[in-house]
């Protein structure tokens, strides 16, 4: 294993720890321009968000409606009501975005799809790195005002559906997240920097609990003056 990678997992409570556990749930607030350039803006309703850690799987709800909620897998995503009854689905749902640039319109499976994949590679950072099909190699440091955050790059294989193949990761001194970098590949693939905030410990495992998201410009520096994605954190809980 590359040698930053275990001291960042480490970091975050461990990699027995990690397998020790199947599923975080989390109470999860979204919000952010993305949404609304798409056509779907988000409200601030409170949802519930369910991963699973060692396979991609997640679910959120309510979503659409009080009684629906989502079922994601990188090759197929759905709507259901909550006695189980699909509203809508798609199977292989990354195809559906072939073309789209910034400003193609998203209908709601397209909404779940980003809902899930987005989720379950944040609440998995960074253990997904260890996973089986990762290849992850030490980039140069970036540097953000008085502190050096020390950088990882990894390449997603097929069968993980995220925002992009390729995505760096860079932590501060005590190892921990700060920055993700990568292209939203589903919206014409612009470049994005999320920042993360407000770590806490949550049954051993340490992650952040506020992300934004910002597009790039050319010298990988975040435009602060629009977020497009923001997410708030509350009460992770792992089992």
């Amino acid at each position: 294993m590359n040698a930053l990678l275990a001291q960042v997992l480490d970091a975050h409570g461990g990699l027995d720890r990690w397998n020790a556990l199947t599923t975080v749930r989390s109470t999860i607030v979204s919000g952010g321009d993305l949404f609304a350039i798409k056509g779907i803006p988000q409200d601030p309703t409170p949802r519930e968000m369910t991963v699973r850690l060692h396979e991609q799987h997640a679910s959120v709800m309510p979503f659409g409606a009080p009684d629906q909620k989502t079922d994601f897998t990188a090759d197929h995503v759905s709507i259901k009501k909550d006695d189980g009854r699909v509203v809508a689905e798609r199977n292989e749902p990354r195809t559906s975005f072939a073309g789209h640039d910034l400003n193609t319109p998203w209908d709601p499976l397209d909404r779940a799809y980003f809902n899930g994949y987005a989720l379950w590679t944040y609440l998995t950072t960074p253990f997904l790195l260890a996973m089986p099909g990762f290849t992850v190699v030490e980039i140069e440091s970036w540097r953000e005002e008085d502190e050096l955050w020390r950088g990882l790059r990894a390449t997603f294989p097929p069968g993980i559906a995220s925002h992009s193949t390729q995505q760096d990761f860079y932590f501060g001194p005590d190892h921990l997240l700060r920055r993700h970098d990568y292209h939203v590949d589903i919206a014409g693939g612009f470049a994005a920097a999320q920042y993360v905030y407000d770590i806490v410990d949550a049954d051993g495992i340490r992650l952040p609990t506020k992300r934004r998201a910002y597009r790039s410009d050319a010298h990988n520096r975040p435009i602060l003056a629009q977020t497009m994605v923001s997410i708030d954190i509350d009460n992770p809980r792992f089992s």
